[in-house]
């Protein structure tokens, strides 16, 4: 019988592809700048295998701990961001739209 009515409850696809194109749209973003600076202060050279998560090199200037620092946060930024317009957001949505559902019922 549950299966039944959840076949019969219309999803908002726009609202899914609303959800789908910010999650891609950070992945993206910080992905792209996180690359660039892993790229930068990470690589000490093209022909290793280590490239972008070799270790850093000491930094000489404060702009450089400031790109240093800014790598974690891009990459974090960018799984998590992605994890959560993908995944909890929209768990978020179906558990509050079943608690309100049981209240109804009730």
């Amino acid at each position: 019988m549950e299966w039944e009515t959840l076949k019969r409850i219309p999803t908002n696809s726009r609202l899914m592809a609303d959800e789908f194109i910010k999650g891609f749209g950070i992945l993206s973003g910080a992905g792209l700048v996180w690359m660039t600076l892993a790229g930068w202060y990470q690589t000490p050279d093209f022909y290793i295998t280590n490239q972008l998560i070799a270790p850093v090199a000491e930094p000489e200037s404060v702009f450089d701990v400031i790109a240093i620092f800014m790598i974690d946060i891009f990459l974090w930024t960018a799984i998590l961001g992605a994890l959560a317009f993908w995944i909890l957001i929209p768990a978020g949505r179906e558990i509050a739209r079943s608690i309100e559902e049981r209240q109804d019922s009730s």
